[in-house]
């Protein structure tokens, strides 16, 4: 049996200013509830991430992103609808909402 899953997320950006990508690749490995991949992000640019899966949580940190070498990270996800806080430079918050597909199958 394999910790891998391969996901596509389709998201939309609330409450900034940029030009996001909307369309976000991802590979993630899961092993008691302990969660590591990679995945396409809103900049462009490939993140790496490790963090832990607590009931509808993601929590953890990744790379990848303009402002830090690292960064905090949280994700409410349910029934693969999911929405996490997001900061821009100029000091934006907003919201990344969108949906994850697991591509493949449960085999």
């Amino acid at each position: 049996m394999s910790c891998l899953s391969l996901l596509l997320a389709l998201t939309l950006h609330v409450g900034l200013e940029g030009d996001y990508n909307n369309i976000h690749p991802h590979g993630r490995c899961t092993v008691d509830n302990w969660i590591t991949g990679a995945y396409y992000n809103s900049e462009e640019s490939v993140s790496y991430y490790v963090g832990r899966k607590i009931s509808n949580f993601e929590i953890g940190l990744v790379t990848g992103y303009s402002d830090m070498d690292v960064v905090p990270m949280i994700r409410y996800i349910n029934d693969g609808w999911f929405v996490a806080p997001a900061y821009e430079t100029p000091g934006n918050i907003g919201l990344t909402l969108g949906y994850e597909f697991k591509l493949g199958s449960d085999k």
